[in-house]
């Protein structure tokens, strides 16, 4: 009998010689094999997470699995929005350009606290910072464009909701709700984003990964439940390395130059959640988000 693996259509040669791609989480996970795909057909790759040892680690296992040698580890930080603007500044003053951008920094099982930018822990890592670094770096993709963004979401969004109110409240919702949260954020923050910059040459999609075998919740302060979930993904989860294919697909694939705005998941468009149609309450949580990471005159291309 065999088994039909969803991932086949998303398997494509295109070649990135010349470009730059830029893999948020690239030091594990589906991050890790996104980033081997990468350097594999070429490109130069930069890898970012807050661990430097991973990070030096996950470089010379790319580079030793793709015989590229233009792997570059960068550090930052989602727990701090100063490590978020530090690190654009960086890859703007070094980067002559950025053709790809993949989001994929997640998590679960953080204290539920405010960080030190005045924002929930969870809203901030999984959604928050990935908006900033976004937005910062959308001059560097524009100039480069044609070039692309892929944000990681998940299929938890259909339970997640945005309380402009109450969306960094310590107590408010649960760890699991934070994250739902933050990944309904990330898809109506793709929407909202693909408006306002539409005919920039720059195109945005967002995506369903699925359930992968992963340590996703290696975060869970109880060992209990970290062994046990992570331990169902293990069984239950799909192979990382096929999982991976689908941002690359989103990031390379010319079939997909007029389906920026959409969400995807295995391969194709998928449905997300009723409020992408609501372009009033999508322009809201851009407003907000902008506000609550502090966007300066200078950093703000919208002026």
């Amino acid at each position: 009998m065999l088994i039909r693996d969803e991932f086949e259509q998303c398997e494509t040669d295109v070649r990135l010689d010349g470009k730059v791609a830029l893999v948020t989480g690239g030091t594990s996970g589906t991050g890790f094999e996104a980033a081997k795909s990468l350097a594999k057909r070429g490109a130069r790759v930069i890898i970012a997470s807050r661990n430097p040892a991973k990070l030096e680690t996950a470089k010379r296992d790319i580079i030793q699995a793709s015989g590229n040698n233009a792997v570059v580890a960068r550090q930052m930080d989602y727990e701090s929005l100063a490590s978020v603007r530090e690190f654009a500044r960086e890859t703007i003053a070094t980067e002559p350009r950025l053709d790809i951008l993949i989001n994929n920094i997640g998590a679960i099982g953080l204290p539920d606290k405010l960080t030190e930018d005045s924002l929930q822990l969870m809203m901030q890592v999984n959604y928050f910072g990935a908006f900033l670094l976004t937005y910062l770096l959308f001059p560097l993709l524009k100039s480069s464009s044609p070039s692309r963004i892929v944000n990681v979401s998940s299929l938890a969004l259909i339970l997640g909701e945005i309380n402009f109110e109450h969306m960094n409240d310590v107590g408010k919702y649960s760890n699991f709700g934070y994250y739902c949260n933050a990944k309904l954020a990330a898809v109506l923050f793709t929407v909202e984003m693909d408006r306002r910059i539409r005919g920039s040459g720059v195109n945005v999609y967002s995506m369903d990964p699925g359930i992968s075998k992963s340590e996703f919740f290696r975060n869970t302060e109880s060992e209990f439940w970290k062994k046990l979930l992570n331990g169902a993904l293990q069984i239950f989860g799909r192979p990382i390395h096929r999982v991976a294919t689908m941002p690359v697909y989103l990031a390379v694939d010319p079939k997909l130059q007029n389906s920026s705005g959409k969400h995807f998941r295995d391969c194709a468009e998928f449905y997300s959640h009723w409020s992408v149609n609501d372009t009033a309450f999508t322009k809201r949580l851009w407003d907000e988000s902008k506000r609550l990471v502090k966007i300066t005159d200078a950093e703000d291309w919208e002026i």
